[in-house]
């Protein structure tokens, strides 16, 4: 399997399974959202740095077109399974939904992962300082 696909399903699941949760906090307690939804979009985008970082640092070849590929992907993928899942288990969302979700929706969630994924992408390198010793000594002796 190709690895921006897999990042781009698990990010897709992992963007609509938090859509669904807040969709449901804010069905039980529309006043208290503002809290949750800042501590969701935290965490969604600490899990793309976090792992265009970790990408970075084990310098996995072709990251960049890999993470792309991987917001679009989740991008479209959260929009379809947030639909489906606040369908099922939050209110009687319907397929008028979708039309929103696939456009803005699905565009908002692929920059939710590719601008923290390109800050990873930029740190994840940088982490390890003695590698970056080790490269220069290498140059110096040749």
């Amino acid at each position: 399997m190709r690895t921006w696909l897999l990042r781009g399903a698990v990010l897709a699941v992992v963007h609509a399974a938090v859509a669904v949760v807040v969709a449901a906090l804010k069905a039980s307690d529309p006043t208290g959202r503002t809290t949750i939804e800042g501590l969701a979009l935290g965490v969604l985008v600490g899990v793309a740095a976090v792992w265009a970082a970790v990408d970075g640092w084990l310098g996995v070849p072709d990251r960049g077109r890999a993470w792309v590929l991987a917001a679009l992907v989740a991008g479209w993928g959260a929009a379809v399974l947030g639909v489906v899942g606040q369908a099922a288990l939050v209110d009687q969302t319907g397929v008028s939904a979708l039309g929103q979700a696939l456009t803005g929706g699905a565009a908002f969630t692929a920059l939710l992962v590719l601008v923290p994924a390109g800050l990873g992408l930029v740190v994840g390198p940088r982490l390890d300082g003695n590698r970056g010793a080790d490269d220069k000594d290498e140059t110096a002796d040749r």
